[in-house]
């Protein structure tokens, strides 16, 4: 194992809490799993001919969008669950404990709800959020709640003014203990580094490459493009989602 220079936690720590969140990710794929929902073959070669790619290479990027949808929240483990390193109070409660809150300090008196991009929330969760924390602070005279973003619109850590309709009418709200801070902001009042989250960013691409050399199974297996029929391809591809269909028998 490399030296990582973080500085804020041990190079032991982060391969394993990344090497964890790698084993999490789908990291295989297979024709019956590509076409469990029932792909979209008159779409895949649009996207083909438009893109200028082959067929194959279409396939390729459909089998990552497939993916990508489990593995979002892999990324929201990775976020969420470093911060049990952090030590000095810090924990990262299982689901509904502790409130309901993601990661919490209680000898800081801090609560935390992480979110990974800004526009995740529609009103009603923000809502329902915001009244989560109104109800924390009401019961807790010294809790500071915090809506931790990862992907925020810019570096911050500001008061959370909300606007919510009520009966009709905005009512707006605010409180200085209901902040909404962005992750590097964050780190700072965790690990008491400004850069810490740059940091981590920096070292990030070659702890990957650690985990995913010492470890192979960490890698992506996709075996769709081997499992369709190579003699007639188009025919194969078509006949995943029109096998029923009229005429298709003599494609």
């Amino acid at each position: 194992m490399r030296n990582y220079n973080l500085g804020f936690i041990s190079d032991e720590d982060i391969y394993e809490h990344v090497r964890t969140t790698v084993l999490q990710y789908r990291r295989h794929i297979d024709l019956d799993s590509f076409n469990k929902n029932i792909i979209d073959p008159i779409k895949l070669t649009f996207d083909a001919k438009i893109y200028g790619q082959t067929v194959p290479q279409t396939i390729e990027t459909e089998c990552l969008r497939q993916i990508d949808k489990t593995n979002n929240n892999r990324i929201g483990y990775f976020h969420q669950n470093v911060f049990k390193y952090a030590g000095g109070g810090w924990e990262v409660p299982e689901n509904g404990d502790k409130g309901g809150f993601d990661v919490v300090n209680e000898k800081l008196h801090i609560f935390v709800e992480m979110k990974n991009k800004h526009n995740t929330m529609n009103a009603a969760s923000s809502s329902d959020t915001y009244v989560k924390m109104q109800n924390k602070i009401l019961h807790d005279d010294k809790a500071t709640c915090m809506l931790v973003e990862t992907i925020a619109k810019q570096s911050q850590n500001v008061t959370w003014a909300l606007s919510v309709n009520e009966n009709g009418r905005k009512q707006h709200y605010s409180h200085e203990r209901i902040r909404r801070v962005s992750i590097d902001k964050f780190y700072e009042i965790v690990f008491k580094d400004s850069t810490a989250f740059c940091k981590l960013c920096r070292a990030l691409p070659d702890i990957l490459d650690d985990v995913t050399s010492n470890d192979a199974s960490a890698r992506l297996e996709n075996t769709v493009y081997e499992e369709l029929d190579k003699t007639d391809f188009y025919k194969s591809l078509y006949l995943l989602a029109f096998n029923s269909y009229e005429g298709f028998d003599n494609f």
